[in-house]
């Protein structure tokens, strides 16, 4: 299909011909069959909610086709209208458009559909097992033809997946707004996501998927590394050379994890259920070596201990079985973790062991009840196995998954006495204190033109901020500059580019803002040949207010308080984004996090830098503000820096009581 006729089926939105329907391929890894949660009347309420895309003269057809899939699969995704074309990131200029802001968010949308960044493509999840961008396919068509035609004066309102129209605003206002399972506390359960989705009415948007912004497992790879090499550091003082890590889980996010582990030193040995996941590592190079026999990977463990060799290994099997073989083998292990989506642990997200991979999935469409518990029974015999580890000197963190959550729900022993889990949050132990506190936290860019050459442009300039940086920074951001600098010369010989030309690198704001002008500077004269993206993950300092993850190192009783996401987006919609989002769930789950994200493109005029100054200050800001009011020492010390290098700014600083002074009172 020429390029014309590519801009033809984006301008014509829904068709109003039906188009033939298209054979189920099953070459591409597909969303599990959810399970049967509606009543007859729901189930009919999901098709009327369905068929409201299509005119009347299509229901005769449509409704026997959408009930089918309800069925079948659990949801109505309308497989008959994906697109017939190549789904990828396009040049910005192929797009038809005529808002140049508008067109890099179409890049956007296509880069999280790619096939290549996709967990599910063809049911829209991007990953974690239910991260979706859509609800349907009717509601990508639309909103592409939407975004296709809109101007700088008008804002895109996105309900949970829902294009719900274009309204009058102005260029300084955000292009779209995006909402994703904002529903009233009370029906925030997991069950109540199953039943909103399958009534067609709300999602779950993940960070990244439904806010447009996912790049691939890139992003994961960096703030993996950075968190196993500080892990390694506090834990193995001399260094991560011949050092085991073992987790598992290679499947959208956590499989950037033997990548990770083999850029930090270490040995890496991953576990992963589903062959297609763990053959799609092997051949995208993430990981080295595959095997489905425990003798013959403790054999190659062994060897590589000796020779300190940094190599990821995947074990093909389940995760509990890798780990009770290694207590009865007395395997060491210094580093432990998962991240297998125990945020969705009945829904494909977590498949206990005793099980094969297939009898899980038919299993948990079937039995949901019986799989319930066989994934609880998996949780209680995997903890205990990590606890053995543990008592032998392993250190075992929680990658913010929910897997302490979910296990201690399932009724493993992860809890103390005192009502904590056993086991760390790598946010209490790593990354806030390390990084959050101080406003470091994960930047990412995209080339809109699709060029290599453009990636190695923002590579040196981002190189070339973080070293003049290391000049005149203070003690305590030393090390994590050193780590990104080291991290961004690397990335082009890592080979990290899935989908789009896009990077990432933990920046605080200072960092972010310099770059982001020199990206802009650069588009302005030419040695960048087209706009450039910017945006973060959600795991980051400001965006995300999430207890057992984001914010678990809060210490004043408001991890479970939202104000700093909601304020977040909020700020960030006034102060310049293309584009900001604000969800419900997340790498948690749902009901268990909030979570606010944005976009900006930038194209080299003096309204991006100006929105630049302005927006990325605040998105920083906002989150070392409220850390440093839960008196966390690393955020006050970077609060205070900040009001010294912008008097413009004025925070309020909390005071610290003496600790004896409340010991006689209570």
């Amino acid at each position: 299909m020429n390029i014309t006729e590519f801009q033809k089926t984006i301008l014509q939105g829904i068709p109003q011909e039906l188009p033939e329907p298209q054979p189920y391929d099953s070459n591409v890894n597909h969303a599990p069959v959810r399970k049967d949660i509606l009543s007859s009347e729901e189930k009919k309420l999901a098709l009327k909610n369905a068929l409201r895309y299509f005119p009347a003269c299509h229901h005769p057809v449509l409704a026997k086709e959408f009930a089918d899939e309800l069925k079948k699969y659990g949801r109505i995704y309308m497989y008959r209208f994906r697109p017939r074309y190549p789904m990828f990131a396009r040049h910005i200029d192929e797009y038809p458009h005529r808002s140049k802001q508008a067109a890099s968010i179409m890049l956007m949308i296509q880069n999280n559909l790619n096939p290549a960044v996709a967990q599910h493509p063809h049911e829209l999840i991007i990953y974690g097992g239910n991260g979706a961008i859509f609800q349907n396919w009717a509601q990508y068509l639309l909103t592409m033809q939407y975004l296709a035609t809109m101007t700088d004066e008008q804002t895109l309102v996105m309900y949970s997946g829902h294009p719900m129209g274009l309204f009058p605003s102005h260029k300084d206002a955000p292009r779209v707004v995006v909402s994703n399972g904002m529903v009233i506390p009370n029906y925030s359960k997991p069950d109540d996501w199953e039943r909103f989705n399958a009534l067609g009415v709300s999602q779950y948007g993940q960070m990244t998927a439904g806010s447009y912004m996912y790049i691939g497992p890139q992003g994961i790879v960096h703030g993996t590394t950075i968190t196993v090499l500080n892990a390694g550091r506090i834990h193995s003082k001399d260094g991560l050379a011949g050092k085991v890590f073992v987790t598992s889980g290679l499947g959208g996010m956590s499989g950037a994890q033997p990548k990770a582990s083999v850029i930090a030193g270490a040995i890496g040995v991953v576990a992963e259920i589903n062959p297609k996941a763990a053959r799609t590592r092997y051949e995208q190079g993430w990981v080295d070596e595959i095997y489905t026999d425990l003798d013959q990977l403790i054999v190659r463990i062994e060897k590589a201990r000796v020779a300190k060799e940094a190599v990821s290994l995947a074990y093909q099997g389940n995760i509990v079985d890798l780990w009770e073989k290694f207590v009865k083998e007395k395997v060491k292990v210094e580093l432990g973790s998962d991240q297998t989506s125990l945020h969705n642990p009945y829904a494909g997200g977590y498949y206990p062991v005793g099980l094969t991979f297939e009898q899980s999935k038919e299993m948990m469409a079937k039995e949901p009840e019986r799989f319930q518990r066989e994934v609880h029974q998996s949780l209680i015999r995997q903890v205990a196995a990590i606890n053995t580890m543990a008592e032998r000197g392993m250190y075992f963190w929680d990658y913010g998954n929910a897997f302490l959550l979910e296990a201690s729900r399932a009724g493993a022993d992860v809890m103390q006495p005192d009502g904590n889990f056993r086991y760390p949050s790598y946010v209490q132990d790593i990354m806030g204190p390390m990084c959050f506190d101080y406003g470091f936290g994960p930047f990412r860019w995209v080339c809109t033109s699709g060029k290599p050459e453009d990636l190695q442009v923002t590579d040196r300039l981002a190189a070339g901020v973080l070293e003049d940086m290391l000049k005149t920074a203070p003690d305590e951001i030393h090390q994590q500059l050193e780590d990104n600098l080291r991290w961004i010369k690397a990335a082009e010989g890592n080979r990290l580019v899935v989908g789009s030309q896009a990077r990432i690198l933990y920046a605080d704001c200072e960092g972010r803002t310099r770059i982001a002008e020199a990206f802009n500077n650069a588009i302005g004269d030419g040695r960048i040949t087209a706009p450039v993206v910017l945006g973060r993950d959600h795991h980051d300092v400001s965006g995300t207010d999430s207890p057992y993850r984001e914010t678990s190192n809060i210490y004043d009783g408001s991890q479970f308080t939202a104000d700093m996401a909601i304020q977040n987006v909020i700020g960030d919609a006034f102060r310049g984004a293309t584009w900001v989002s604000i969800h419900n769930g997340g790498g948690v789950g749902w009901g268990e996090v909030i979570n606010g994200g944005f976009g900006m493109m930038i194209d080299g005029s003096a309204d991006a830098d100006r929105h630049i100054r302005t927006m990325l200050y605040w998105d920083v800001n906002n989150g070392i503000s409220r850390r440093s009011w839960a008196r966390n020492d690393g955020a006050m010390f970077a609060i205070r820096r900040a009001m010294e290098l912008n008097p413009n700014l004025k925070v309020t600083l909390p005071n610290i009581p003496d600790d004896e002074l409340l010991k006689e009172l209570f």
